[in-house]
């Protein structure tokens, strides 16, 4: 493996450091949101209900186009012309950390109850979460954390992208996205705001997927092709 030639300074180390533990931050908070906040099923907004979808699905769009947008080769070019390379990944971090936190404390709750699963659907619907927990923690630590969170190119220690086909890499491209689906689809008690944040999230990955897809032909070329020629299925096996 060969390491990027120079870091980012101490000052951009830190701040690369402090996005990781932004970003760990802004996940902590959105998991408290959907456990308890989106969990009242007796939780209303000011607004009518269908005010309230429209701006909920407002705010997830306001996340995900940062999310879309930042990933464009030609916008990491011009981000970089302003900020130093080793640091463009680092500031996306801290702005996706900061838009997370604002979609989940902005989000508008809708009073209403899906459905809650008795025993022992119930424990199915747990295990289920805990499966999306699992696939998401080690599809990232194949991935490397500290390469997500933009602290190795800060550092200079980052390494050649490799798509191995390893762990749950083997059955889907995208298992940190199915970990995502398990995670809030798999809820016993499945209320209504949350109902809508599942939606919501999971139309967005199944539409970014082919877009992102496109990005990674685009800097990997048929490094990525040979990837997706092993591993057939994007997000659901045999399905999708």
């Amino acid at each position: 493996m060969r390491s990027s030639p120079a870091g980012a300074g101490s000052l951009g180390r830190a701040l690369a450091w402090a996005g990781g533990a932004a970003f760990v931050v802004s996940l902590l908070f959105c998991a408290w949101s959907y456990a308890w906040r989106f969990g009242d099923a007796h939780a209303a907004s000011a607004l009518p209900a269908g005010s309230a979808l429209f701006v909920n699905v407002a705010l997830f769009g306001a996340f995900a186009l940062h999310h879309s947008v930042f990933a464009r080769s030609h916008v990491k070019a011009a981000i970089t012309r302003h900020v130093p390379a080793t640091l463009e990944r680092s500031l996306y971090v801290w702005i996706s950390s900061v838009l997370l936190v604002a979609m989940c404390a902005a989000w508008q709750p809708i009073p209403g109850l899906a459905y809650d699963l008795p025993q022992p659907w119930r424990a199915v619907g747990h295990l289920v979460q805990a499966i999306g927990l699992w696939l998401t923690v080690r599809a990232a630590r194949v991935i490397d954390p500290l390469d997500l969170a933009g602290i190795r190119q800060a550092t200079g220690t980052e390494r050649p992208p490799q798509f191995r086909v390893i762990g749950p890499y083997h059955r889907v491209r995208h298992p940190i996205y199915l970990g995502w689906v398990l995670l809030v689809f798999g809820t016993p008690h499945m209320t209504v705001s949350r109902l809508a944040f599942a939606a919501i999230s999971t139309a967005y990955l199944i539409a970014a997927i082919p877009f992102e897809e496109r990005s990674l032909i685009d800097a990997f070329g048929e490094q990525y092709r040979n990837y997706q020629r092993q591993v057939r299925w994007r997000l659901i096996p045999y399905v999708f």
